[in-house]
């Protein structure tokens, strides 16, 4: 994006050592960039609904989502955010363990922008989500405020 406006990016992600290494490729990668974290697929549509306790989040810009969560997977979460007029602007990547090939079809016929796997070995991954953070920011144009159809 082009604008100065810090983009903002939701991680929908369980597991601690993930969040860590992703705040920590997003810290070393860009500071305009802000990350919020949700642990489960509730709270992702909470927040990107701007429901209670998230009412005065901003909207994301990019969601990076895993699948495997409690409460609510990640293939629900992404087929409630793109069938919503609201939401369903916003890019959603994949980014999980999975290398299943049923995952990866499902979660692309459910309108998902991008499959990630997570590499298991730390540099990797550390590249991996700077690789996601550098092409939605600075490869794709993002509309700056989306609009339902």
């Amino acid at each position: 994006m082009t604008d100065c406006r810090p983009i903002e990016v939701l991680l929908v992600e369980d597991d601690q050592g993930d969040i860590l290494l992703t705040r920590e490729a997003f810290d070393l990668n860009k500071v305009r960039n802000r990350l919020h974290v949700v642990n489960d697929g509730e709270q992702a549509m909470a927040f990107l609904r701007r429901e209670a306790p998230f009412t005065d989040v901003p909207r994301p810009d990019l969601v990076l989502l895993d699948l495997n969560l409690p409460r609510m997977d990640g293939l629900e979460v992404l087929k409630e955010v793109k069938a919503d007029l609201e939401l369903r602007t916003i890019p959603v990547v994949i980014l999980t363990t999975s290398e299943a090939e049923e995952d990866i079809l499902r979660s692309y016929r459910l309108h998902a922008n991008a499959y990630v796997a997570k590499p298991v070995d730390f540099e990797q991954f550390i590249r991996v989500v700077r690789q996601i953070d550098n092409f939605f920011v600075t490869v794709v144009k993002l509309p700056s405020q989306a609009q339902p159809f």
